[in-house]
């Protein structure tokens, strides 16, 4: 904002309105900085709604995720127990041919039988985790804005 250039009377002092002028500019600047703050604070209000959508939505899909996992990995229990006992029984039978009592050859079939979903489950954690690992918890959106606002800050002040 420009200065107001003033004109002195033959006496050296101002005229009535240019003192007026003068008073009105004085107390603007002070409703000029009380709207400054006032739209400093709706933009961060806007930014830290933002922030808690993102955050809302990230969650979200986290929950879907591990109840989803959850769900599966009870219906995979389940089903891997049957299997497993029938497996472990069918592999049992192989070691019946190599003279080893009948408790003895259960005994392995089972440990073979539960060994391979040993290995397979630890295979679906490892995967679901690196999944998940690649899921952003920096809200990305909010980060952006934030650098914007804070460009047009400076480049303001």
């Amino acid at each position: 904002m420009a200065a107001p250039r003033t004109s002195l009377t033959k006496n050296g002092q101002m005229t009535d309105d240019e003192l007026a002028a003068r008073t009105a500019d004085a107390e603007n600047l002070p409703t000029l900085f009380s709207r400054l703050g006032d739209d400093v604070m709706q933009l961060f209000n806007s930014q830290l709604a933002l922030f808690k959508v993102e955050i809302k939505e990230e969650a979200s899909a986290y929950a879907r995720g591990i109840t989803m996992i959850a769900i599966g990995a009870v219906i995979a229990v389940v089903g891997f127990a049957l299997l497993n006992v029938a497996i472990a029984f069918a592999v049992s039978t192989l070691f019946a041919q190599a003279n080893f009592s009948q408790p003895a050859s259960y005994a392995l079939g089972f440990v073979v039988t539960g060994a391979f979903y040993v290995l397979v489950g630890a295979i679906v954690v490892m995967l679901m985790k690196s999944r998940l690992g690649k899921q952003e918890l920096v809200p990305q959106r909010t980060v952006a804005e934030l650098r914007k606002d804070k460009q047009w800050l400076k480049n303001e002040l």
